[in-house]
Order: C-alpha cells, then sequence, then structure tokens
C-alpha cells in the first residue's frame, strides 16, 4: 500500500517500524504432507529382533545412513556382522541408489 502512495521503504525498514508498533505479519505454514512418493516393498522380517549371532558370517544386517559431510549429504551403507559388530563392506555415494546397495553387496 505504501508503494502505491509513492513512498519506497526496504524491508529491514518496515519491519524495525512494524516491531516498533506491535505489528505482526500473519505468517502461513505451509500444509504438512508425509507423502512422498512410490515406497519399494518391505524385505521380510527373517531375524524377528533376534540381533545375536552364535558364528561369524551367520548373521549379516544392512542400511543406508544420510551424513552431511563437506556441506553435501552422503550416504553410506554398510554390512554389519551382529556375531561381533565387524564391518564386513561398506559404499557411499551422493544418492541413494539401488545401485549403491548392489556395489555393497558385491564387495561383501
Amino acid at each position: 500500500e505504501l508503494q502505491k502512495r509513492g513512498l519506497k521503504f526496504s524491508g529491514k525498514t518496515v519491519r524495525k517500524l512494524m516491531q516498533q508498533l506491535g505489528l505482526k505479519s500473519p505468517v502461513r505454514l505451509k500444509k504438512y504432507r508425509s507423502y512422498r512418493g512410490n515406497m519399494g516393498l518391505a524385505a521380510e522380517n527373517i531375524l524377528q529382533r533376534l540381533f545375536k549371532a552364535a558364528a561369524p558370517c551367520e548373521k549379516w544386517v544392512t542400511d543406508i545412513t544420510e551424513f552431511r559431510a563437506g556441506g553435501q549429504k552422503l550416504y553410506l551403507s554398510p554390512i554389519l556382522d551382529l556375531f561381533n559388530g565387524e564391518i564386513v563392506a561398506w559404499e557411499t555415494a551422493c544418492r541413494p541408489t539401488e545401485e549403491l546397495v548392489k556395489r555393497m553387496l558385491n564387495k561383501g
């Protein structure tokens, strides 16, 4: 409305004046959407939460973990032996793809 009247102020000045006058601009929150696209099929729960192994290489588990390194997202996919907690193989990539998992499995 100020621009219609020929008055020009920077955003910083407007915010400062609004704060002094106790005015607040209404903020619309984005509607939460949990949908993230098509999900793949979940693997069968073979372990039934029995995360101990009696011998090496009896039970291996894997997952993909996202973390930041050097200001970028990095995805780590390790194979963990449940007998002693040893990392059997691992692979990293910039995107969590099926190819990342295949490369990691070929190392194991």
